[in-house]
């Protein structure tokens, strides 16, 4: 039998088990240029409060989807870019396409007209499920920056929401 696999809000009492999973997005050396994991404060400045969320089994956290601002200006303000981690041992349960799915529904309820994505180019796990989802690569900026000592390059991914921002 298939665990079940709950999409819940994302609550600051959550933030040690998402932290978890981001350690292990960047011990993965796949997911982040970041080297080591930001502080509960500084993670929480630089994400919306809204569409913040986690997928449990079993009461743990599994998996966590954020948006980011893309920038400060007004014209900006439905602009977002999204994080999304899944820990390895739910990879392949489906946590990323119902984590996504909630985040652009929701996303939705709040103006937001554009998430874009920065993906290591080699990720094709998560250029899958963001194309899944409507995501269009827009480019691949080369070298974008160095881990571990290696230049990496990051496929931009951009969705267009299908029902704000055609006014």
């Amino acid at each position: 039998m298939a665990e079940q696999v709950i999409i819940d809000t994302m609550t600051p009492a959550d933030w040690d088990q998402v932290r978890a999973i981001f350690i292990e997005g960047i011990e993965g050396g796949n997911a982040t240029f970041h080297a080591i994991p930001p502080s509960f404060e500084q993670w929480d400045a630089g994400h919306l409060e809204e569409c913040r969320f986690v997928a449990r089994v079993d009461g743990e956290i599994v998996g966590w989807i954020a948006l980011s601002p893309f920038s400060s200006n007004a014209f900006h303000k439905g602009v977002t870019e999204d994080s999304i981690y899944i820990s390895s041992r739910a990879q392949g349960m489906g946590v990323g396409t119902k984590l996504l799915k909630k985040c652009i529904e929701e996303s939705e309820k709040y103006g937001i007209w554009t998430i874009q994505s920065q993906i290591f180019s080699d990720n094709d796990a998560s250029i899958h499920l963001h194309r899944k989802f409507g995501f269009r690569v827009v480019g691949v900026r080369e070298r974008f920056g160095r881990l571990n000592g290696v230049w990496r390059d990051v496929t931009l991914l951009d969705r267009r929401s299908t029902i704000i921002g055609h006014d």
